[in-house]
């Protein structure tokens, strides 16, 4: 009787999964594993709001395989090591596993694969996470691409509104030594994460529950949604998507079917969205081509350029919402409070903390890093490089999200704003979006004076870059 292991990753769902579906087609038992490694993710191992998730994700994939008839194994430890101890339990000759794209689980995964086929075992690794591989992808010139549309327009032509795969029959095998998932220590020991538990639902029937609420609602007008905070407007999927709870193929397939049932003088527009699905997949490419700029800048010109020195209590003031510049303030305890932000706002509160204060944007990425539930290396690379102007394809460096015209824009009568400062919440929409104004106002409220003059410390910015070009 055959057997093979499955190492679940950030994978943790039962449908549209190569790697589980391949070993239980191969295979006549099969047995569910997930390794606790984070020594091996290095610098960027998971931070505190990922931790939280990945608890409770892992909890509903061990609910799922019960129901399968199977058990998910969970160990802790070298990765290797256990695979091969696990190996050597169960009799298997294949491990399977699902591809994952960050420079240290590359070079991970390489080094059991070769491992492992010096032992005589199969290792077979799946793409379960992108429509397309990042090597997949090249210029004309058959060099990466560096500019999203181009990128975009060459993988929107290949992709394919296919049926994604079922959840396949398990015939699971139980091996002792296994840990509860309590044993992980992934909940903080003092609770902190109420506004997490309230906001979200981990695990893939929580992906499924978000997919049909968006297909239901938001999709028929994502174009002009998306930009307004106080709306449901996103799909916030982003954390499932991360967790591998959900497959953009999945998502595409059940939007495209969706829209199909829909007259046709009135069918949405879901390109916009598979935009931005295009996006994440932009990010993986560079990460892949590119794995040095989680830390280092893309464009290196910006390796000169006058960043203020690290100023902890300017830092702490962003971190905790009181820059006393209201779209920023509320963005940043919408975070802390759900592991979340509005993108919008988060390319707000980027452009806040990298122009207007001029500090590095490696110590946004930080703390996005440890704070958000999607934390993502890819985008969250891609997304503050773009915005502090070092990036591929960057934002220009003199475009400054201004925070108040920002939220006049998107959120005009202030739902989003007292929603997340409650000190303000009686003000007027044209006193909640600039309260400096009204000096009763800040000392009746509480509320802080800003930090810094928007327009002074954009003209400061500026200036830094000029000197840097001109360097």
């Amino acid at each position: 009787m055959s057997t093979a292991i499955v190492w679940f990753r950030r994978d943790l769902r039962l449908a549209d999964q190569p790697a589980l579906s391949a070993a239980c087609a191969a295979h006549e038992r099969v047995l569910p594993v997930y390794i606790h490694a984070p020594h091996e993710e290095g610098a960027w191992a998971p931070g505190a709001a990922s931790r939280c998730w990945l608890h409770h994700s892992l909890v509903d994939l061990q609910s799922q395989l019960r129901e399968q008839g199977a058990s998910l194994h969970v160990r802790r430890g070298d990765s290797l090591a256990v695979l091969r101890e696990l190996v050597h339990a169960t009799g298997a000759t294949a491990v399977y596993w699902n591809r994952l794209y960050e420079p240290t689980a590359i070079a991970r995964d390489s080094t059991v694969k070769a491992a492992l086929r010096e032992q005589g075992v199969e290792a077979r690794s799946f793409n379960a996470s992108l429509w397309c591989e990042p090597w997949q992808r090249e210029t004309r010139q058959q060099a990466p691409y560096r500019v999203f549309t181009p990128f975009w327009r060459s993988l929107r032509t290949q992709l394919s509104v296919t049926a994604p795969s079922t959840r396949p029959s398990i015939h699971g095998l139980e091996v002792a030594d296994g840990l509860p998932i309590d044993a992980l220590e992934l909940l903080p020991a003092i609770p902190w994460d109420s506004g997490l538990r309230e906001a979200w639902r981990p695990g893939e029937r929580g992906a499924r529950e978000a997919l049909e609420v968006f297909e239901d609602d938001a999709v028929t007008d994502y174009a002009t949604a998306r930009d307004l905070p106080a709306r449901h407007g996103t799909s916030r999927l982003s954390p499932h998507l991360h967790f591998g709870e959900i497959s953009p193929r999945q998502i595409h397939h059940a939007l495209a079917a969706r829209v199909s049932a829909i007259d046709a003088r009135r069918r949405p527009d879901i390109e916009p969205f598979l935009r931005e699905l295009g996006w994440r997949e932009f990010a993986h490419h560079l990460l892949y081509h590119f794995p040095a700029t989680p830390t280092a800048n893309f464009d290196r010109r910006f390796d000169r350029f006058a960043w203020e020195a690290d100023d902890n209590a300017s830092l702490e003031r962003w971190q905790q919402g009181r820059t006393g510049i209201p779209l920023v303030d509320a963005g940043m305890r919408e975070l802390w409070h759900t592991g979340w932000m509005h993108n919008r706002v988060r390319m707000v509160v980027a452009s806040f903390l990298c122009k207007n204060l001029r500090q590095h944007w490696h110590h946004g990425a930080r703390w996005f890093w440890d704070t958000l539930v999607d934390a993502d290396l890819a985008n969250n690379t891609l997304g503050w490089q773009w915005v502090s102007g070092s990036g591929a394809d960057a934002a220009p460096y003199f475009r400054v999200f201004n925070p108040v015209s920002q939220a006049q824009k998107f959120d005009a009568q202030g739902e989003y704003l007292r929603r997340w400062l409650p000190e303000l919440r009686d003000a007027s929409p044209p006193l909640l979006h600039e309260p400096w104004k009204d000096a009763a106002l800040l000392k009746r409220s509480g509320y802080p004076a800003p930090m810094v003059d928007l327009g002074d410390s954009r003209a400061a910015a500026l200036s830094a870059y000029q000197s840097m070009r001109g360097a």
